[in-house]
């Protein structure tokens, strides 16, 4: 018989996942309740309040889809998008180019348009598109940890409406340590996962809906036979392609109605909800600037170790640092050693990234001085053993100067 599960000590300071606040980890071993006992139901209320302050909003339709965020972007994707709809994708990085295989794969007819990775789009160059394409949704990744870079927000909510385009935000790898104020930049949709800056284990996906998306979903409610009233008539457009990421039922499962959709992952619903309770009791300016203090180290002890720090820095996101590969330099075998001598993991990249880019995070958790200096003293050890001059201390010294800035 296998033994019981008992992983190694590991510090993840990759892309993401990250490890898990301890608080978060107690939450989730509290014992079930049945998914209608008030109890349950209340929890899912709480949630949903924490959410709107993590996500600055007042959206009522604030909530969780059960799974890890990439079920988030598939349930905004499918329904929102009816087969033939336009849908512009703005692709700076490798989840942009997932975006547009979702929207594909929702029967869209997708337009994109792309920047080399390492760059973001300015507002003006993604309004011509939308002047252009006419899309029924605008579909943007807020960070993409493929390149470390941040697309600007701002601006793209106006310029939506202005062409009555729903404008939905994958921030996945951003929320909780980059500036998003849902309200204030005019998002429609934006979904996320807890893996990143909340602090959790992958498998929910939070997510908000304006009203103006929710009109829209709304639209194409069907409601399951078995469940649904003998006078109740469905919505007359056409129904949502999947079930289980049906964000119209969804909607009717986590509001009034509590309308049989699915069993809630309980023990996944405890963990958002501690890591949501964490950050708004943090206050969500107060983690932005952690993230942005521990990312800011982070990127500087790298360029202390001689380093150069890949992509456009303006546009850096807060808590992901691409570092490029010095010449000769085998990423992978980096990347095993850090993991097998000290236990601390960081990325590799994909696509025209692999082998030229490590990624390194700090993240949730992760995002504290402790965690920073550990990564950069390992980091030059293995650096020096790889062949690389980097100066004696460098690296910690150089976030040090940070710190006490």
């Amino acid at each position: 018989m296998p033994s019981q599960i008992a992983p190694p000590p590991r510090l993840l300071m990759g892309p993401g996942p990250v490890n898990a606040d301890p608080r978060v980890l107690r939450a989730m071993s509290a014992q079930l309740v049945g998914q209608y006992d008030p109890v349950m139901t209340g929890y899912m209320t709480e949630t949903m309040g924490l959410l709107r302050g993590v996500f600055r909003t007042q959206n009522e339709q604030t909530f969780l889809v059960d799974g890890t965020s990439r079920a988030g972007i598939e349930a905004a994707l499918v329904s929102l998008v009816e087969p033939g709809d336009r849908v512009l994708v703005p692709v700076f990085g490798r989840f942009g180019h997932l975006l547009v295989e979702i929207a594909e794969r929702c029967g869209a007819d997708v337009h994109t348009i792309e920047r080399p990775w390492g760059e973001v789009f300015t507002p003006e160059e993604i309004e011509a598109a939308v002047e252009m394409v006419r899309p029924a949704v605008v579909a943007v990744v807020h960070g993409d940890t493929s390149t470390t870079l941040a697309q600007p927000l701002d601006g793209l909510g106006e310029i939506c409406r202005r062409y009555d385009a729903i404008l939905y935000v994958d921030a996945t790898a951003s929320l909780g340590g980059n500036d998003l104020a849902t309200d204030e930049l005019g998002l429609d949709v934006v979904t996320a996962g807890l893996q990143k800056c909340l602090g959790g284990p992958s498998g929910s996906a939070p997510i908000t809906l304006s009203e103006r998306a929710v009109e829209r979903i709304v639209a194409r409610r069907h409601t399951e036979a078995g469940i649904r009233d003998a006078d109740e008539e469905d919505a007359a457009g056409r129904r949502i392609a999947s079930n289980y990421l049906d964000l119209a039922q969804i909607m009717d499962y986590w509001g009034p109605r509590r309308l049989n959709h699915h069993t809630e992952a309980t023990t996944m619903l405890y963990g958002a909800r501690e890591c949501a309770r964490l950050l708004v009791e943090e206050g969500m300016d107060a983690a932005v600037e952690r993230h942005r203090l521990h990312g800011s180290a982070m990127a500087m002890g790298v360029t202390g170790l001689g380093l150069e720090v890949y992509g456009d820095q303006r546009y850096k996101m807060n808590n992901v640092v691409g570092v490029v590969i010095p010449d000769g330099v085998v990423g992978d075998d980096v990347r095993g050693e850090m993991l097998s001598d000290y236990g601390i993991e960081i990325g590799t990249s994909f696509g025209p990234l692999h082998g030229k880019v490590w990624r390194i995070g700090t993240m949730g958790y992760n995002a504290r001085k402790d965690a920073v200096l550990t990564t950069l003293a390992a980091f030059e050890q293995v650096l020096r053993r790889a062949g690389v001059p980097v100066p004696a201390g460098g690296g910690v010294e150089a976030a040090h100067a940070v710190y006490a800035a």
